[in-house]
């Protein structure tokens, strides 16, 4: 059983920085990982993925250049490391992970979620 746990969510002002990381357990070997996001009143949506060796990133044109997607095998975790940060960006990140490894931005290929953690961005 996978169990994905994030933190780091928090208030933050327009163009202040944040990171936040996911704490996973279980069997996530050769697993992607990835960190979605839902703002109020709208679906969910990717934000960027990363693959089980870390030689593979894929991000959301909304992030890209502002967002880091990082992993530690070593202690079952991934980071999302977000500068530059935007009102637009407000909303709660889910982490995720994908057992067939791909980084792609299709929903469907994340089996494990976490319950995830509030992002405010406030102007």
């Amino acid at each position: 059983q996978v169990q994905l746990v994030e933190s780091g969510g928090e208030l933050v002002q327009v163009g202040g920085s944040l990171r936040l990381s996911c704490a996973a357990s279980g069997r996530i070997s050769e697993h992607a990982l990835g960190w979605w996001r839902r703002a109020a009143g709208k679906e969910r949506e990717f934000v960027a993925a990363i693959n089980w060796r870390g030689s593979i990133r894929n991000y959301a044109d909304s992030v890209k250049g502002r967002f880091t997607i990082s992993r530690d095998n070593a202690k079952n975790t991934v980071f999302l490391q977000m500068d530059t940060l935007k009102p637009e960006d407000t909303a709660v990140y889910y982490c995720a992970a994908a057992p067939a490894g791909g980084v792609q931005a299709y929903k469907g290929s994340y089996l494990h979620w976490g319950q995830g953690t509030q992002v405010t961005v406030s102007s």
